[in-house]
């Protein structure tokens, strides 16, 4: 079994910053990725930035030059940056691995409970 589990989050004023850190753990043989997804009421979940084994990264447009997603000094580990925070990136932050178990053939995707931001105006 893998667990991934957020932390980080709060309330916060608009143009402020916050950091959200992730840990994935468990039976984990390796991870291929990692990345950070929001969510709102009645919404899609969305990609806000994800990161790969090779250190490629990827953000949303909505998020790009405010936020950055970097590997944690932890083994197993992603943080998110979050600069110029702004109302309209409150929401549930889930972390997401996307990881191979011994045994298996594949990657698979396990995520989160998620953790809440709110920024005020």
């Amino acid at each position: 079994q893998v667990q991934v589990v957020e932390s980080g989050g709060g309330l916060v004023q608009a143009g402020g910053s916050l950091t959200l850190s992730c840990v994935a753990s468990g039976n984990i043989f390796s991870i291929n990725a990692m990345g950070w997804y929001r969510q709102t009421p009645g919404k899609q979940r969305e990609l806000v930035a994800f990161i790969t084994s090779g250190g490629s990264t990827n953000y949303a447009d909505s998020v790009k030059g405010r936020f950055t997603i970097a590997r944690g000094n932890a083994k197993n580990t992603v943080t998110l940056q979050m600069n110029s925070l702004k109302p309209e990136d409150s929401a549930v932050y889930y972390c997401k691995g996307v990881v191979t178990t011994p045994g298996f053939a594949g990657a698979y995707d396990c995520w989160g409970q998620g953790t809440q931001v709110t920024v005020s105006s």
